[in-house]
């Protein structure tokens, strides 16, 4: 049986027991990829794996440290990527049986610096179709569930990323956002999840030029989502919406006492599960108990925000997926073919639309962050929905009131249409179904610092999330 102190230990003890050699590289991918083989069945996290390969570069990385040669900043970690970024030389699939085959020729920016700072790709993470739903499942690897409730989804489209966290397979993972795509798996697997400002990592084209876009870090702790977010941003030269300079964030912060902290439960137009309301109550009141202010705040939006965002995904990303239809329709999931569909009947007026909806949603928000430091809210509306939700088909009710079933059941898009205000979300507690549930902290645009700082106070108000038995998942 795995070490499980090893499989769930934060990548930054991790990094400072190797550099002691009290730990070694090999001893933890021993201890994470013989989890992974014990909880496959259950949570199936993960896509193409590479375990003998990364055995191998363990070995190198323990010679590293045995003989204090320079070392990455993530020099010997296991590091779980979505399947949907490239590395080169090996299969990316993005859940599609269309691109079951493909292989790239190139890496993706975020994942070379991974690499290059010492991350060990033992294992891609499980994605929706084309990363285009809330949930994690697909034709091609099947259904990824959650591992404190295997009836449920992990959330999506990084669900892969998160249920490996959760089940202790992976050190640190990868995911990116879009409508929530970081954020929701996070709140639905208890871990921590960052969406940054637009630009701040860079990301492949078309999509690095959609402002929705972001791609960013998924870990157990915040100082992990810290570590591989400063691995991750700075400019490229080949993203042309990369912001420089880089921005490296540190790890220690003031606390927070004094700070004023707005929350909204709703955001002005969502129906919101009780457990989650009450698990939101209760992360408020550790920030209270920080010596914060904390506010509730009306935002002065609506059910049209939710509206637009969703406008706005059909006509660029909807449409996107469209051009697969005349030729691989048969091959698509349900779900992916329903968007595309959506996507190829969107026009002009309803994206330029969803712009208006956008400028009008800042010059509430905007002066808002002025007056406090930060806004926090639900990460979704509901806890979880099933393992084997289909938005093409199924229904979902909040509060008995049926909602939209694809994303009405979030609270993430309006940050995405929100894109260049830092997102952190964290873990708020459990519902009685055992699945977790999540809380947004929303920053100032660009102010990167404020949210982590937020973040890593009560994140130590709280004690941490997995650092003891019993507050792991029971697979």
């Amino acid at each position: 049986m795995p070490d499980l102190d090893l499989c769930y230990m934060p990548a930054s003890e991790a990094l400072r027991r190797f550099k002691a050699k009290t730990l070694s590289p090999v001893e933890l991918m021993e201890a994470v990829i013989g989890r992974a083989e014990a909880t496959k069945d259950k949570v199936n996290a993960f896509t193409n794996t590479h375990f003998d390969e990364a055995m191998a570069l363990a070995k190198k990385a323990e010679a590293k440290y045995a003989k204090g040669k320079k070392t990455g900043p993530l020099e010997g970690l296991p590091a779980g990527i979505k399947d949907e970024s490239y590395i080169k030389g090996k299969p990316t699939t993005g859940g599609s049986l269309i691109t079951r085959n493909f292989v790239a020729d190139t890496s993706s920016t975020m994942n070379e610096r991974i690499i290059r700072a010492g991350g060990i790709v033992h294992a891609r993470t499980a994605t929706p179709e084309f990363s285009c739903a809330a949930y994690t499942w697909s034709r091609l690897w099947g259904v990824t569930r959650n591992p404190w409730n295997p009836k449920f989804t992990p959330g999506g489209s990084s669900g892969g990323s998160a249920a490996s966290l959760a089940s202790g397979t992976s050190s640190i993972a990868t995911g990116s956002d879009i409508g929530g795509s970081i954020r929701i798996p996070a709140s639905a697997c208890g871990v921590v999840g960052y969406k940054p400002p637009y630009g701040r990592n860079p990301d492949d084209p078309p999509f690095n030029l959609d402002f929705y876009c972001h791609t960013g870090p998924l870990a157990r702790t915040v100082e992990d989502a810290i570590l591989l977010q400063n691995v991750m941003t700075g400019p490229s030269p080949l993203d042309i919406a990369s912001l420089r300079p880089k921005l490296t964030l540190p790890t220690r912060f003031k606390p927070i006492k004094g700070w004023k902290i707005g929350y909204s439960m709703d955001l002005g137009g969502f129906e919101v599960d009780p457990e989650v309301v009450k698990n939101t109550k209760k992360a408020l009141d550790v920030f209270r108990s920080l010596g914060a202010e904390v506010e509730e705040v009306n935002l002065g939006w609506g059910p049209e925000v939710l509206e637009a965002g969703l406008a706005y995904l059909n006509h660029l990303f909807g449409a996107f997926l469209s051009k697969l239809l005349p030729h691989h329709a048969d091959e698509m999931t349900t779900y992916a073919r329903k968007f595309a569909e959506e996507g190829a009947g969107s026009k002009a007026t309803d994206f330029v639309a969803s712009l208006e909806v956008a400028g009008r949603m800042y010059t509430t928000l905007g002066p808002l962050l002025e007056k406090y430091n930060v806004l926090i809210c639900p990460t979704t509306a509901l806890p979880s929905v099933p393992a084997d939700h289909d938005q093409s088909k199924d229904e979902i009710r909040i509060n008995g009131k049926l909602v939209n079933p694809s994303l009405g059941w979030v609270m993430t898009t309006p940050f995405n249409m929100m894109s260049r205000c830092p997102v952190l979300s964290v873990p708020s507690g459990h519902a009685k179904n055992g699945v977790p549930t999540g809380i947004q902290i929303v920053g100032r645009t660009y102010s990167d610092e404020d949210v982590f700082r937020a973040g890593m106070a009560y994140e130590k108000a709280v004690g941490g999330w997995y650092g003891e038995k019993a507050r792991r998942p029971k697979l």
